[in-house]
């Protein structure tokens, strides 16, 4: 039965208007726009704790311009992980995000959202996909798809792969929690 209590301003989340923030929200939320430009979606919920926010939004900043991976490589795990996690505002986002910024084909996006095969030319692109997929698939990553990722991608950017995975995980499953709706658009939009 339909109840207007469950739902908030983003999702099941009640957003707190900038005015009426406490100077700790006040804060983080100056410290996401400072190093993001925006408050994407997460990151208003992550605004409910303040000093956990102020800890896990470098991490999101830090792959929007020095990570090792490329825009493409990004959105490849990007969309493995968030259709993994069926988080639908994520994966209305980043289907667009993957196309757009990353470049990416079309029909390759819907296949990472859904799960399907795909396949990239790039051998980077490719070896990022194989082990994302090996990774939420939870299966061992062979030793042989381990040496292509590490000569590919180094150390680095396998280190950064899988902080990446692990950040769209809370990603996905923050948004899943409060049960945000891909049309979501929050007090800001």
């Amino acid at each position: 039965m339909y109840d207007p209590h469950d739902f908030g301003t983003f999702g099941r989340f009640q957003e707190t208007p900038v005015d009426r923030m406490s100077p700790d929200m006040k804060a983080a939320y100056e410290f996401t726009l400072e190093l993001r430009g925006l408050m994407p979606g997460p990151h208003k919920i992550w605004l409910a704790n303040p000093r956990l926010s102020r800890t896990i939004v470098p991490t999101g900043a830090y792959f929007q311009t020095e990570s090792t991976l490329t825009k493409a490589e990004i959105e490849i795990a990007t969309n493995l992980i968030c259709g993994r996690w069926t988080a639908a505002y994520a994966n209305y986002e980043h289907e667009k995000i993957g196309e757009q910024a990353g470049g990416l084909r079309p029909e390759a996006v819907q296949a990472l959202i859904a799960g399907l095969p795909t396949s990239f030319e790039d051998p980077r692109e490719q070896v990022v996909y194989e082990l994302t997929c090996a990774l939420i698939a939870r299966r061992v990553v062979p030793l042989g798809l381990f040496r292509r990722a590490q000569e590919l991608l180094g150390d680095a950017g396998i280190v950064d792969l899988t902080v990446l995975l692990g950040w769209f995980t809370a990603v996905s499953l923050t948004l899943a929690a409060f049960d945000v709706p891909s049309s979501a658009v929050g007090l800001d939009q």
